[in-house]
């Protein structure tokens, strides 16, 4: 059964599980010995390369230091693409691997996600998994998921999300699975490991996580065991994502976002997720632009859009962000912490509007790039009317759409994409 068919006549809400995980400074020494635990011999480490830093060669040489064999698989691209996970799982079985390392962000842990499953399917394309726990085989190799940025939380989450180019090019497709098969069986993070993340980088995958907190916070499916951990990371992120970005050599902004960005994840893992990340996917699809940037750019303006279902909930927003919300209305209060969103993105120097985006304006771009005749013919994003409707049109069909905290039809989805596109953030709070 399909969430949107659970959250309308069922008062029964799943718990998802979460992975054992390995936290603080100096945790990454830790994944040889950890791996000979879980019985590692011969693995396949998945990763973009992180090329600049050093970090996939110490992981590997420690690994080997310990005695195990590595095979590396470092092609994997920013939005994942159906491919990078088929090229992994043919190399995992070239070279007999039994188990998994992901070193990265959200990019190499959810490919590397779906090639455990298509493993675990003797090789069946990822693309066949979409939806809500697809997968037939619950048993599939062993995962350690080693975090680089404080954004995603997809080591500890049961999604991961692929962008499938096997679709009309004139209409990508990039879809979320949700499967608790997909669970890594170790996760790690080291916030040493972010020392390198880039300043821009590190600003937008600090929205991401914003994104994950919020959205269950305020979503539909108000699950109870969520709120905490979703109310706390907002908190930690307002506290901490400033420093993180401007100060990035300091461990107590990196350390603040790293469990920011875990917890978060583990808010969204059963309490749900809205069309912040439903309009992500979108513009991911059509323009191959960074996840944590397409968030930020729309979370105030579905923040907006939400406010009217849940206005209380946006007012303890305002105060986990820091904002004296004594004397106010929790009308107010809302708006309040619209403000404070707003300002954290000018904050950290994040472009305000989807027109904004060029291809020089962050340093994991790719507009024009990508690997379908639609990303080359888009060197950059329209934002015109034909724009607007597809990626509205895309949107309504994620499967995060069901959990957003006010209904969604293509008539009030569209103004808030369009908005997305072209709009001032000015005028949301005016």
């Amino acid at each position: 059964m399909q969430v949107d068919d659970l959250l309308k006549p069922f008062p029964i809400k799943e718990f998802h599980p979460f992975p054992r995980a390995m936290m603080g400074p100096g945790a990454w020494e830790m994944i040889g010995p950890e791996a000979l635990k879980l019985g590692f011999r011969k693995t396949l480490v998945m990763t973009t390369g992180l090329r600049g830093t050093d970090i996939v060669k110490n992981i590997v040489e420690s690994m080997r230091y310990h005695g195990l064999e590595v095979v590396v698989y470092d092609q994997v691209e920013s939005n994942p693409k159906d491919y990078n996970v088929m090229d992994s799982v043919a190399l995992y079985q070239e070279n007999a691997c039994d188990s998994f390392v992901s070193i990265g962000g959200g990019s190499a842990h959810d490919a590397c996600k779906g090639a455990r499953i298509s493993v675990a399917h003797d090789g069946r394309n990822v693309n066949e998994f979409e939806g809500f726990n697809m997968s037939e085989n619950p048993k599939n190799p062993p995962h350690i998921a080693v975090s680089t940025t404080a954004g995603t939380g997809s080591e500890t989450s049961w999604a991961y999300v692929i962008t499938d180019t096997t679709t009309d090019p004139d209409n990508p497709h990039k879809y979320v699975a949700f499967d608790d098969a997909s669970v890594a069986s170790l996760a790690v993070d080291d916030p040493v490991l972010y020392f390198d993340c880039p300043t821009d980088f590190t600003a937008q995958c600090g929205f991401d996580v914003l994104a994950h907190a919020s959205e269950p916070y305020v979503s539909r499916l108000n699950f109870e065991p969520s709120l905490g951990n979703a109310i706390r990371a907002i908190k930690l992120t307002s506290e901490n994502l400033r420093e993180a970005v401007w100060n990035g050599q300091d461990l107590k902004g990196r350390e603040g976002m790293m469990y920011a960005q875990y917890i978060a994840a583990q808010a969204f893992n059963s309490g749900g997720l809205g069309i912040i990340h439903s309009i992500s996917h979108a513009v991911s699809a059509f323009y191959d632009t960074h996840h944590g940037l397409n968030n930020a750019i729309a979370l105030p303006r579905v923040w907006a859009f939400n406010m009217p279902a849940c206005y209380g909930r946006f007012a303890d927003i305002a105060e986990a962000m820091g904002i004296d919300t004594h004397g106010m209305t929790k009308v107010q209060a809302a708006d309040a912490a619209l403000e404070a969103s707003i300002r954290l993105l000018r904050d950290v120097g994040i472009p305000e509007r989807f027109v904004d985006v060029t291809q020089d304006s962050y340093s994991k771009n790719r507009l024009g790039t990508g690997p379908t005749e639609y990303y080359k013919n888009s060197p950059e994003i329209k934002g015109d009317a034909a724009d607007v409707d597809r990626i509205t049109n895309h949107v309504l069909g994620d499967a995060c759409t069901p959990g957003n905290a006010k209904e969604c039809t293509f008539e009030t989805v569209r103004p808030v994409v369009e908005h997305c596109m072209t709009g001032d953030l000015d005028d949301l709070i005016s």
